[in-house]
């Protein structure tokens, strides 16, 4: 639509009887304006109305237009800043519409009159060298889209879109305001320094807005300074419907920080629709555009906007500025036929009256003649109001850019200058590209001590001031300097706030809480909500094992192998060291018992040496006897190395130990039972030959070759898989669980499985001989030592597998005391009680006597045989070594 209308325009202005000679403007836009000739032309464009069908007088923009004739004017009398050469301007009211914004800069490049001769001068208003506008960075897209193709300089004081720095677009571009990208990042700044996380954008329906909120939407989530809960663009002109359904939604939202990047005329409708729902507790962010808007300090709307925290352009000090606004008078430069529709449109809004011819009616309805003689400085209006000067400031500061720039151009020394041959230019022979060069170095100082230069986009050094509208209950309204926000080469990105000044329009005079999801505190981390934005979302204890030290953490950490979690999951704590220890109940019970077990094998061992030479003793093979007793106390004790905190030494010798001491055992009642088979069978016709194989150092070799077997099965595990200490954190996160790897399940099987084959067969054999004479024939107490034997450790396999950590060692430790104990109690029991309790029963005669019982009288030859035999031959002997009996 602009090159559209540019190329019509632009054919219209440029159409001539001929080409070569002269051109003729075929239309002219009729527009407000104030103008004075001068050497080089400026151009101006201002909002001076709000609109041009409703008319409504802005003082402040006709302050932004005087404010660029009073640049002009001081320049024009500083004799040390372009001492030969007069300024002049042509400034128009852009009536915030883009098609009369749009037709002032053309008018400002093509010129005013109806006719001129080209490659001659122009008689009244030339082609203006740049522009001052324009306040709206949609006109001023619209405008520098075209402009720019003739490398005219536009220097804005208002237009902050930051798609304006696209430099390759917009070349010709240049601003003294901070751009968008700026006020985003200090907006972001302000959010986060309050912690409000959880915000609502209204942007205006034009350029401004939508790059605006592009950029904050962007920002927002690289900075991860929080969310947005609504998006919404508020519409231009009337639009009640629109507007009510946004109010709505700002209402139900939880959200209580409003951001707000448009213009005045858009905030005005909006909070009427604010006050008509009667939307309070809100805070309110202003962008540079409202933030010093006077129309909407009033107290109708305070109540509303009390407390609003604003992003506003610089404030600047521009001396002698009021004594000139003063001046103005609707005659001005009128004598010069340039025209001042513009002062004179400010004049009848002042004074509420109008100049002659008036309307029709005017009179009859009461209203006043302007007679020109009326007395500006006797009413009050916004218009002298210099205390504020922010975009003046602006204007001020890009009117001197332009005329420092032509300076530096005019003083250049022929054959020292920047162009090709090193040639300069002048007024006459200037390109505009060439001025551009000079606009782009431009470098200088304002009175007010602020530093002038545009960077590689054509952008001054940003700064901000952070504004807050103060609220007086008695009507009086305010709007204080709380902070500033600013950019330098050395620091950065840097914002001050003066808290202790900030106005809060809330009950609790505090800033308000506005978060989608409350902070999660240490301890917890943010699981996000699905469908939601990413500030919404709930606190999760952290699991077991991990922490989480600081709020809103999006993620747990793991603690360390040999630490847990705390209760609270926000700091690591050291684990608990779990083992089978001495100084637990378990442990000192399980090793009370060990040496209970062994003290008593002891006293069993004691007696019987003690009564070595009766005949319960010596007739049952005491030599097997004493091993055996020796072999059950090895076992008790070997049970006090699964006991304490596992070392690699421990774990090697304990299923060594204990596999050795049990084989010991086991193997030895094995061969006392094969032993009882043999006597018995020897008795019969034809069996004496058997007992060449029991005697007593078949008995020792048998023992030992059976043991060694089981020695050599635990050194090949030891050497191919050792046993180590392991720490377990699988049973307990919040343990350490000492305990011994096995190394090698298959050596723990063969090792298990192996005293197991000694242990049934010797229960077989016992069971077999379990009906031969029974005085001191030992099968019957064998086989049930066996059977108990055999029942504990067919137990303890699932019990030892299913129990974690140091209940598997208990378990063991259990399974070798109950085995022990069993055969301890089996083997010895009936002859201990005989020996202490029954000495009338510890007797050749009683032992002969039992035997006799059974009816058995053989005659025989005089043999040797193992003295467990039962002596019930008429006519025997006992021998003296207690080893056979004869």
């Amino acid at each position: 639509l602009f090159y559209f209308l540019y190329h019509i325009i632009v054919l219209e202005i440029f159409k001539s009887s001929s080409v070569l000679s002269s051109c003729r403007l075929r239309r002219q836009f009729y527009l407000n304006g104030i103008h004075k000739p001068g050497d080089v032309m400026l151009g101006g464009l201002f909002e001076v109305h709000y609109t041009s069908i409703f008319p409504d007088f802005d003082p402040p923009g006709f302050r932004h237009a005087m404010t660029m004739a009073f640049a002009i004017d001081e320049i024009n009398r500083n004799s040390n800043l372009l001492p030969n050469v007069t300024l002049g301007y042509s400034l128009y009211d852009n009536c915030a519409t883009l098609v009369i914004g749009f037709s002032a800069a053309l008018s400002l490049v093509s010129g005013r009159e109806e006719q001129f001769l080209l490659l001659e001068n122009c008689s009244g208003t030339s082609p203006v060298l740049g522009i001052v506008g324009d306040s709206f960075s949609t006109f001023s897209i619209a405008t520098s889209d075209v402009i720019g193709l003739f490398n005219l300089p536009i220097v804005s004081y208002f237009a902050t879109c930051s798609c304006l720095s696209d430099r390759h677009r917009f070349p010709s571009f240049f601003r003294t305001i901070p751009s968008d990208a700026f006020q985003v990042h200090a907006m972001i700044q302000i959010l986060k320094h309050f912690g409000w996380t959880w915000a609502g954008l209204l942007i205006s329906d034009d350029d401004y807005g939508h790059h605006a909120a592009q950029s904050f939407q962007t920002e927002l989530v690289q900075s991860g300074g929080g969310c947005l809960a609504y998006t919404e663009i508020l519409p231009w002109g009337e639009n009640t419907a629109e507007l009510w359904r946004i109010v709505q939604m700002m209402k139900k939202s939880t959200a209580r920080v409003v951001i707000v990047f448009a213009h005045q005329i858009t905030m005005i409708q909006l909070m009427e629709e604010v006050v008509r729902q009667n939307v309070t507790g809100l805070q309110w962010m202003a962008s540079e555009a409202w933030t010093t808007a006077a129309v909407l300090q009033t107290p109708h709307l305070m109540p509303y906007l009390g407390g609003t925290l604003g992003i506003a352009i610089r404030r600047g000090e521009i001396p002698g500025l009021r004594d000139f606004l003063l001046r103005t008078h609707p005659d001005l430069y009128d004598n010069n036929n340039h025209g001042n529709s513009m002062v004179r449109m400010f004049w009848e809004h002042t004074f509420q009256c109008r100049f002659p011819p008036p309307p029709a009616g005017w009179v009859e309805s009461g209203g006043a003649i302007c007679t020109g003689e009326e007395v500006l400085e006797s009413v009050e209006t916004e218009f002298l109001d210099v205390s504020n000067l922010r975009p003046e400031y602006n204007i001020y500061k890009a009117v001197y850019a332009l005329a420092y720039a032509l300076d530096d151009m005019l003083q250049c020394t022929p054959g020292r200058g920047p162009f090709s041959g090193n040639s300069c230019t002048t007024l006459q022979t200037m390109e505009p590209w060439k001025f551009l060069h000079y606009l782009e170095k431009v470098n200088f100082t304002t009175s007010f001590g602020d530093q002038v230069s545009f960077d590689e986009n054509g952008d001054a050094l940003p700064i901000y001031d952070v504004m807050n509208w103060l609220w007086i209950p008695d009507g009086r309204t305010k709007v204080q300097n709380v902070g500033v926000v600013k950019k330098t080469t050395l620091t950065g990105e840097e914002l001050t706030l003066d808290e202790d000044k900030i106005f809060w329009n809330f009950d609790s005079k505090q800033p308000p809480r506005s978060v989608c999801s409350e902070s999660c505190p240490p301890g917890t981390r943010m699981a996000r909500k699905n469908g939601q934005p990413v500030c919404c979302f709930d606190c999760v204890l952290c699991s077991e094992g991990k922490f989480s030290n600081k709020p809103d953490s999006v993620e747990c950490t793991s603690c360390p192998e040999d630490f847990a979690s705390s209760p609270q999951r926000d700091h690591c704590v050291p684990k608990k060291i779990e083992f089978l220890s001495y100084h637990e109940p378990l442990g000192i019970c399980l090793t009370s018992t060990s040496l209970l077990g062994t003290f008593i094998c002891a006293v069993v061992l004691g007696i019987f040496i003690h009564h070595r030479s009766t005949p319960v003793v010596r007739a049952n093979n005491s030599e097997l006897s004493f091993l055996i007793l020796m072999s059950l106390k090895l076992c008790f004790l070997c049970s006090l190395l699964f006991i304490g905190r596992p070392r690699l030494w421990t774990c090697q010798m304990r299923h060594a130990a204990f596999g050795i001491s049990f084989v010991l055992c086991v193997s030895c009642i094995l061969v006392k039972t094969m032993v009882v088979l043999a006597v018995f069978k020897a008795s019969k016709p034809g069996g004496g030959a058997s007992l060449k194989w029991f005697g007593a150092v078949q008995q020792r070799g048998t023992v030992l070759l059976l043991t060694c077997i089981q020695a050599a099965i635990c050194v090949v595990w030891i050497v191919s898989a050792s046993p180590l200490p392991h720490k377990n954190t699988q049973y307990h996160s919040d343990k350490i669980v000492y305990e011994c790897v096995v190394g090698s399940t298959v050596g723990f099987a063969v090792l298990l499985g192996y005293i197991g084959l000694l242990a049934i067969l010797s229960f077989l054999l016992a069971f077999l001989a379990r009906n031969l004479p029974d005085n001191f024939n030992e099968a019957k107490l064998i086989t049930f030592s066996m059977l108990i034997f055999c029942a504990v450790w067919v137990a303890f396999v699932p019990a030892y597998v299913n129990s974690p950590g140091k209940y598997a060692d208990a378990v063991e430790v259990f399974a070798i005391l109950a085995s022990s104990f069993g055969l301890l109690v089996a083997l010895f029991g009936p002859k201990c009680y005989i020996i202490l309790l029954r000495p009338e029963r510890n007797t050749k005669k009683a032992i002969m006597g039992r035997c006799q019982h059974f009816g058995m009288s053989v005659k025989i030859n005089i043999i040797s045989i193992p003295h467990s035999s039962c002596p019930d031959w008429p006519h025997e002997r006992i021998s003296t070594d207690g080893n056979h009996v004869l």
